[in-house]
């Protein structure tokens, strides 16, 4: 990682490519216990399914992570815990998180990813470790600034 600082109960974390992100994502998904949340906001492209993919490695999920903006939700067993993927993207209102039972994976067994947390805010618990992504432009190419609010990567 090229920097690592506190900021008022926040952790800002700068990567300098995906690989970097991807390996953070590792981290948190090594020490993740069942109910973990985590908010993983930021621009297309910012990097949150590099953190993901990550984050399954962390956990021992060998199973390919994509994105899953088309599909709302996708579950991963086979690791330490299982992983939901979420993605809110597409939503319109959190009610159609609650229609196919979404919100039910907030508190059990595993761990949940949200992308896209800003569209099913209402439904998300306190504890919610919030991530978010950035582009840091003035360092260009692939360069990242994560903000880590509740939760450290260990």
């Amino acid at each position: 990682m090229s920097g690592v600082r506190n900021e008022s109960e926040m952790t800002v974390i700068e990567t300098a490519g995906p690989e970097e992100t991807r390996a953070l994502g590792l981290r948190f998904g090594q020490k993740a216990q069942p109910g973990l949340v985590i908010a993983l906001s930021g621009d297309l492209g910012a990097g949150k399914t590099v953190f993901a993919k990550g984050f399954a490695e962390g956990l021992g999920i060998t199973t390919p992570v994509t994105s899953p903006t088309f599909t709302l939700m996708q579950i991963y067993e086979g690791g330490r815990i299982p992983l939901c993927h979420m993605d809110a993207y597409r939503l319109e209102e959190e009610s159609e998180l609650e229609a196919v039972g979404g919100h039910e994976y907030f508190g059990g067994d595993g761990a949940v990813l949200v992308e896209w947390p800003e569209m099913v805010e209402g439904l998300l618990p306190e504890d919610t470790v919030r991530i978010r992504i950035e582009r840091i432009p003035e360092k260009g190419g692939d360069a990242r600034r994560i903000l880590i609010k509740g939760g450290t990567p260990g």
